[in-house]
């Protein structure tokens, strides 16, 4: 089992630690909008955070997820045309909770409240570029690899 994950913002790169090495990366794309704790910001939150709650477990790649339920949608194309504004959440989520008070944790700077996630995006999503509001978005293989790796409480640190 993994230990640990590291989400570097500047690299565009979520690495698992098993045993304090590093045995995985993966790209990512963070918020569009940079670092950032506070609520409403659509800053990605750093800091030590922890995986809270891990959703979509057994869902097929591309299922679509509105307020962490599946929709019963698989993304497709002619579903990205007839909704262009949507921020896609495909695949699986691990639900993000800060735990500094006062820096990502309670109040204004709540990561949990502000609903960050690591999840699949489209196919198509540039990664390895900021580009979310706030998440951190995954190719969806990868999403899947990581989310078969981890458990609730595993410590995520966002650099």
């Amino acid at each position: 089992m993994i230990n640990h994950i590291k989400i570097s913002i500047q690299d565009q790169q979520l690495e698992l630690h098993k045993s304090d090495q590093s045995v995985q990366r993966y790209p990512i794309s963070t918020a569009k909008k940079g670092a950032g704790e506070l609520n409403g910001s659509e800053c990605t939150p750093r800091g030590q955070h922890q995986i809270r709650a891990m959703i979509g477990s057994n869902c097929p790649l591309n299922t679509v997820f509105v307020a962490r339920r599946p929709t019963g949608e698989i993304y497709n194309e002619a579903l990205a045309q007839q909704y262009p504004q949507r921020d896609w959440i495909l695949t699986r989520i691990l639900w993000l909770s800060g735990m500094e008070k006062g820096k990502n944790r309670l109040g204004e700077v709540d990561t949990m409240q502000r609903f960050i996630y690591i999840h699949g995006c489209p196919d198509d999503c540039q990664l390895s570029q900021p580009g979310s509001h706030g998440c951190i978005r995954m190719h969806n293989q990868d999403v899947v690899a990581l989310f078969d790796q981890v458990e609730p409480g595993t410590p995520v640190i966002v650099q």
